[in-house]
């Protein structure tokens, strides 16, 4: 299985050690300050995901919701004033977490990412990289904070070469899974800084599907309109619930060495708005309730679609109605950044892709944004996703949401 996601945010226009503050040394370092950042993440992806599902209610969905709030991060550490207050509430950062502590802990996740990536059962990597324009007077502090993440391009004499820079930076970190991210019009003379993220996933199942046994079958779109679609097979032992409060049966798709599973969401066939009904109910002490219970395994026999889907989203859209405050608008504040003004984004990009076969799932992602209790325990469990459903690909040490998505109909790659 794949998925791969980028998201990228435009600043053009001229955009005009204490780095933040008037005295940083004043900050005391807070050791939760990196279980904070993932709390923020997590209420940032659910509210982000549902204004996505109503943005395209009866389409396909498939995002990195980690890409999009990473971006988003490092604008949120290059703003002040009050575009850094509305980013501050989208992206749900505690009050008590300053930018002192949220820089630290974006450096230790960095680190860590690094170190304990484990090529030998999956491979997660995700890079940050602000663009800036060669003739943008970045402040010396931001250079000296994102030396590993900043890089300047000559975009006002070769906006051209800029972009196939950027977009070459972003097919390598997704192995090339995501190419052309930036359309030719997406870089002009004016474009002063870029923020993008790249993600890229691979992962082995568990416990493999085997190839011989998948067949097509239908899937019902609707209830007036189905499709043959290949469906994989197997029978196992795996971890599956019913949420009441979810309104769906709940199973764990685990990837070998067991940090990240894919948990496929599936509401009953006879709710015509399950879907956009398990979304609008997923809260954060709702998807913990379903990860980290200790539910016991079960015999379950599984069917699902094995498919392959590639999206891009109209991010600054959803951004907007998410509450980013001025952030593509004239009085945008990046004064921690630089001291010129007249800074914004022009815009937001995010297009990811996944990949889901008898092998595993593959993604990559890029931003430059009831009636299933069973009477008989004993007998196997019969888990067959033949009708729309959510997925979401969560890493457990981190209680991180990676991608994320919807699966309506097979038609719409």
């Amino acid at each position: 299985m794949l998925r791969c996601l980028i998201v990228v945010l435009f600043v053009v226009s001229t955009v005009t050690s204490q780095c933040f503050y008037k005295d940083d040394s004043s900050k005391k370092l807070n050791p939760e300050a990196r279980t904070a950042l993932y709390n923020g993440q997590l209420g940032f992806t659910l509210n982000l995901f549902n204004t996505i599902n109503d943005a395209v209610p009866d389409d396909n969905i498939f995002f990195s919701p980690f890409s999009v709030y990473h971006s988003l991060l490092l604008a949120y550490l290059s703003s002040g004033g009050q575009t850094e207050e509305a980013l501050r509430k989208s992206l749900e950062i505690e009050d008590g977490l300053d930018k002192i502590n949220l820089m630290t802990a974006y450096k230790v996740d960095k680190r860590a990412r690094g170190i304990n990536n484990n090529s030998d059962s999956y491979e997660f990597t995700s890079a940050n990289k602000l663009f800036a324009a060669d003739d943008l007077n970045v402040r010396q502090c931001m250079l000296d904070l994102f030396a590993e993440d900043l890089e300047t391009l000559n975009f006002r004499e070769n906006p051209g070469a800029a972009r196939d820079y950027i977009n070459s930076w972003v097919s390598r970190v997704t192995k090339n899974h995501i190419s052309d991210l930036i359309p030719a019009s997406g870089i002009s003379q004016t474009t002063r800084l870029v923020l993008a993220n790249a993600a890229y996933f691979k992962g082995v199942w568990a416990s493999k599907f085997p190839a011989e046994r998948t067949r097509k079958e239908a899937f019902f779109v609707s209830e007036t309109r189905q499709t043959l679609v290949p469906f994989m097979k197997q029978k196992g032992t795996f971890h599956y619930m019913v949420s009441d409060e979810l309104g769906a049966q709940i199973l764990e798709l685990p990837y070998k060495g067991s940090d990240i599973s894919m948990y496929i969401l599936l509401p009953p066939y006879s709710m015509k708005e399950g879907v956009s009904n398990i979304i609008a109910n997923l809260t954060p002490e709702r998807l913990a309730a379903v990860v980290e219970e200790s539910y016991m395994g079960r015999e379950v026999i599984v069917e699902i679609p094995k498919f392959s889907m590639e999206r891009s989203l109209p991010l600054r859209e959803i951004l907007e109605k998410l509450g980013v405050g001025d952030l593509f608008n004239g009085t945008a504040d990046f004064s921690t950044l630089t001291e010129q003004h007249g800074i914004l984004f022009d815009d937001a990009i995010h297009k990811a892709k996944i990949d889901v076969n008898e092998e595993g799932t593959v993604a990559a992602a890029a931003t430059a944004i009831f009636g299933f209790r069973s009477s008989r325990p004993a007998e196997p469990t019969r888990f067959v996703a033949n009708f729309p459903f959510v997925y979401v690909l969560y890493e457990r040490p981190t209680s991180s949401i990676l991608f994320m998505g919807v699966y309506r109909d097979p038609k719409k790659y």
